[in-house]
């Protein structure tokens, strides 16, 4: 299963329900919602994308799927701000 991790440790601010990762690297902004908060805080780790879900369900009343987060991490990829873990 593949495993991903966050690639540096970017800027991050809070507000409310969401959060905003700024990535000095590439000179970008993401904006993240509550669960996504919270996903992005485990990458701090390697993690798979079930071990994700797999926390989402214990954590939060959610309907996310599989591929919701296999998606999630593809975007976070495409924005320089995770990798796969080696």
């Amino acid at each position: 299963m593949n495993q991903y991790i966050k690639k540096s440790n970017y800027d991050i601010t809070q507000l409310e329900d969401e959060w905003i990762i700024l990535n000095t690297d590439n000179y970008t902004i993401t904006k993240l919602n509550q669960i996504g908060g919270f996903c992005w805080h485990l990458l701090d780790k390697s993690q798979s994308p079930n071990s994700l879900l797999q926390e989402i369900k214990e954590n939060y009343n959610s309907s996310t799927t599989f591929e919701d987060v296999e998606n999630y991490l593809q975007q976070l990829i495409q924005c320089g701000l995770v990798e796969h873990a080696g």
